[in-house]
């Protein structure tokens, strides 16, 4: 795995375990980029993330509000007032454009937003940047991010009935509600999905259709996700009784994600967060015609931007005009596993305060194992019950010989030598896992190995995708064991593998958070993700056809499908209660799971209890507190919680603070604590919390119950800080030469490491940057302006090329100068920034 030039200095085990890419930015008028080398980003679900050519795009928010921003303070409005807003919004973009026309810049937007968002995207160069931060209509701009999506016959698809997820009202199929999809293209035409998928949108391609595209350049290879997590929604009439938790619903493909070129001129599937909330902006107007209330009911958003948990950014504004367009998004948490123990791996925009973010538990009640035993001459390596990966079991005992490509080759032609006969066929193909154990299992097959061996990483049971082409038994062995077996295959020793008939054994993690799972804090301190639900092994269609001609089907691992499986269980409970709108349907959804095992930073609320949930009579706005962090003996912070009565009878509530095992010594004071609320009415609780002294817990967490006689208990989860790792925000900053003449073509670089990844308590902590401004001062100390401005970053090496052009773009006379940085933290918001300069002579 590839990891950034520069270190992170004493986190660079960190960097290499994330990754984070560096964004490359100039700084001056008429400057130019310095190349950076891409970096690739390892996913613990779906492999590896390749780098995509993001430019120079990035996303402008205007101050004008959008039309979702403007209902949520109007709560009502008619076809013509919103038709009305639009156009404003649309003006005010012009108006924007046209003041860099004026300046001699001509901005072409990628995409426009009116409706969730008031802005647009486009690759800008840095004079217009600077020129847009100083315009009193623009609120931000802000990067661009790259998102990524989280081939079986019928026989195959019935083997994984144990992973259907039972969620499901009696009585109700989600009939009469649209779900709109943002996700890869969907394949209409599978059987599987018919009569339920609309023509859709596609963002990407801008094709009538949003219908699932082959790859250019390889037309075998077709565009998965979207047909995936539409048939965990919608699906009916499937092998062995197979169907989604609304059979009956109504899909919306918005095709926000596809082929597109990657960073080394291939193509590869993935999205942008412009394309996204371009997606989100089409879902509340899916006819385009300028009013809003034909907006779907659930967005489900199926890609992710991996660690951007920002909950301030656009796509966090994107969402929250959504919700207030009463559209409920529902987004998955992310697949990259634990951090923390503050901020979190949570993906954006899951971490938008709006989005109901979803975990994903294992729901099978049992694990496929086999015997494996692993023989070198007459001496037994490994004798043990081991893992079987795949749904492919022996049908009977397995006496193999061993065979291995060559090392670090592992692509299908490795598996055959230079006359085109298979090195593996009929034998036991010991491999590495790799970053994606999926794909060396499906070359090996199709090279007609009897039974593959993978080594490496700690790897569960069953945890690889159903694939037509992956036909044969999958097991793992420890890394060890498989290690003396190919030291003897290479020393010229007699080596054999046997493996036996598959059992299954109880899975003890059935009901847990997988380990694939992000959590933690988003990056104000909200608790996220919000909700859990089964995201291992849940069959679905696959687009395409089998070599017989029948329709594929597959199994999905990961946060999208426990996040399809909310997005259905929303469409039932849009169904039974139609009356309810989009902060309803989350807050019940949230509110009324089913605390298990685990923290709450883990799993939210807990498990998805949609029963419970169809009969809430509560719902809170927010539906999870953040606190802040702790600041000494005196600190207190207080919170208002919206609790709106969605039943048809008058209700006395009673709120508590429910301390958990590490909270006992918190002292909460709710005002007030018992209430009375009319039917459809609404009434809000002050919430303060102080803590006397500090706690060794970097992160404490808990609830406030909200009861009332008669009806189910709601949760609202809480979270704050104690303590933040000791991070530096401002690394290493640098300038390619003190001294230099102005030039448009050949510019000095400043090179600023921003954010910070650090080791605290066993887990790997994240530190972004709310905002790095670069301002320019002359010698005498003078301000002159600002260079740049960044928003939302990542912890990652940052490019700046500095011509000698001042903040306006004009040329600067000769002399000396300083550029002095400040990089502020997500948390607390008040917070002073960390400071760093540097001076140079401008010949």
């Amino acid at each position: 795995m590839r990891v950034p030039r520069r270190s992170l200095g004493p986190v660079a085990a960190a960097a290499a375990v994330l990754a984070f890419g560096g964004a490359v930015v100039s700084a001056g008028g008429g400057s130019t980029a310095a190349p950076r080398e891409p970096v690739t980003w390892r996913g613990l679900v779906g492999g590896a993330r390749a780098a995509v050519p993001l430019g120079q795009r990035m996303i402008v928010v205007l101050t004008t509000p959008s039309v979702g921003q403007r209902l949520a303070k109007a709560r009502y409005a008619t076809e013509a007032q919103e038709r009305a807003w639009w156009a404003s919004a649309y003006a005010a973009q012009k108006q924007v454009l046209l003041k860099l026309a004026a300046a001699g810049i001509t901005v072409l937007p990628d995409y426009s937003y009116f409706r969730v968002l008031d802005g647009f995207s486009a690759a800008l160069d840095p004079r217009a940047v600077s020129l847009l931060e100083q315009m009193p209509e623009v609120a931000g701009v802000y990067p661009v991010r790259a998102t990524f999506p989280a081939s079986i016959s019928e026989t195959l698809a019935a083997q994984a009935t144990a992973a259907r997820p039972d969620v499901q009202l009696p009585g109700y199929d989600g009939r009469g509600v649209t779900v709109a999809l943002l996700d890869t293209g969907v394949d209409e035409s599978h059987p599987y999905l018919g009569g339920r998928v609309l023509p859709g949108i596609d963002v990407v391609g801008h094709t009538t259709t949003a219908a699932s595209r082959a790859n250019p350049q390889d037309r075998s290879q077709r565009e998965q996700h979207g047909t995936e997590l539409a048939g965990i929604v919608a699906g009916h009439g499937g092998p062995g009784g197979l169907h989604g938790v609304a059979p009956g619903a109504t899909i919306l493909p918005i095709r926000v994600a596809g082929w597109q070129p990657d960073a080394r001129g291939g193509e590869l599937v993935y999205g942008r967060s412009d394309q996204l909330i371009a997606g989100l902006d089409r879902a509340v107007d899916p006819n385009g015609d300028g009013d809003e209330h034909d907006a779907v009911r659930v967005a489900l958003v199926g890609v992710t931007e991996p660690y951007a948990a920002f909950a301030d950014g656009p796509e966090a504004q994107a969402v929250a005009g959504a919700l207030a367009l009463d559209t409920l998004v529902v987004t998955p948490a992310g697949n990259d596993g634990a951090a923390g123990p503050a901020f979190g791996s949570v993906a954006g925009p899951a971490g938008a305060p709006g989005a109901l973010a979803v975990a994903a538990t294992d729901a099978r009640t049992g694990l496929p194992r086999a015997r494996v035993v692993l023989r070198r001459g007459l001496d037994v390596i490994l004798d043990e019950r081991m893992p079987l990966l795949g749904a492919e079991a022996p049908s009977h005992p397995l006496v193999l010989q061993v065979a291995a490509p060559r090392p670090g080759q592992l692509a299908t032609s490795s598996f055959f030598d230079g006359r085109g006969f298979s090195r593996v066929a009929g034998k036991a193909a010991v491999l590495p896992a790799g970053v994606d154990p999926a794909a060396t299992a499906a070359a090996a097959s199709r090279a007609g190995a009897a039974t593959v061996v993978l080594y490496g990483d700690a790897l569960p049971a069953g945890a690889l995708r159903l694939s037509e082409d992956s036909t044969a038994p999958v097991v793992a062995v420890p890394t060890a064991a498989a290690a003396e077996l190919l030291a003897a295959l290479r020393a010229g020793i007699d080596v054999g593998v046997a493996v036996g008939r598959a059992s299954v054994a109880a899975n003890p993690a059935r009901g847990v958070v997988a380990d694939f799972s992000s959590h933690g804090l988003a990056y104000d301190g909200g608790l996220k993700p919000n909700v859990a639900a089964p995201g291992v092994g849940i069959p679905t269609s696959e687009p395409g056809r089998a070599g017989d001609g029948a329709p594929l089907y597959g199994t999905v691992n990961g946060t999208s499908a426990s996040a399809a499986v909310v997005a259905g269980a929303a469409a039932l409970l849009a169904q039974m209660r139609p009356d309810l709108d989009g902060a309803a349907l989350q807050s019940l959804l949230a509110g009324y799971a089913q605390p298990g095992r685990g923290d709450a930073v883990d799993a939210g609320g807990g498990a998805l209890r949609l029963g419970t949930s169809a009969v809430g009579e509560v719902a809170s706005s927010p539906v999870a507190l953040g606190f802040g962090i702790w600041q000494g003996p005196h600190w207190h912070a207080t919170r208002t919680i919206t609790l709106r009565n969605v039943s048809s009878r008058r209700l006395r509530l009673s709120v508590t603070a429910a301390a958990s095992s590490n909270s006992e010594a918190l002292h909460f004071r709710i005002l007030p604590a018992t209430l009375v609320v009319p039917a459809g009415r609404a009434r809000r609780v002050r919430v303060t919390v102080t803590a006397p002294a500090a706690r060794a817990s970097p992160v404490v967490t808990g609830t406030i119950e909200v009861g009332a006689a008669g009806t189910e208990t709601l949760r609202v989860p809480w979270a704050f800080l104690f303590h933040v790792p000791d991070a530096t925000l401002l690394g290493r900053v640098a300038l390619s030469a003190p001294a230099f003449a102005a030039s448009d073509t050949s510019p000095a670089i400043l090179s600023v490491q921003a954010g910070a990844l650090a080791r605290a308590g066993g887990g790997l902590q994240i530190q972004p940057v709310r905002r790095l401004d670069v301002l320019l001062y002359d010698a005498s100390g003078r301000f002159l302006g600002v260079m740049a401005r960044l928003r939302d970053l990542l912890p990652g090496s940052y490019s700046f090329g500095i011509t000698g052009r001042g903040p306006t773009s004009a040329r600067l006379p000769r002399g000396r100068y300083e550029l002095r940085l400040a990089a502020w933290p997500t948390l607390p918001l008040a917070a002073k920034p960390e400071r760093a300069q540097v001076s140079f002579t401008l010949k």
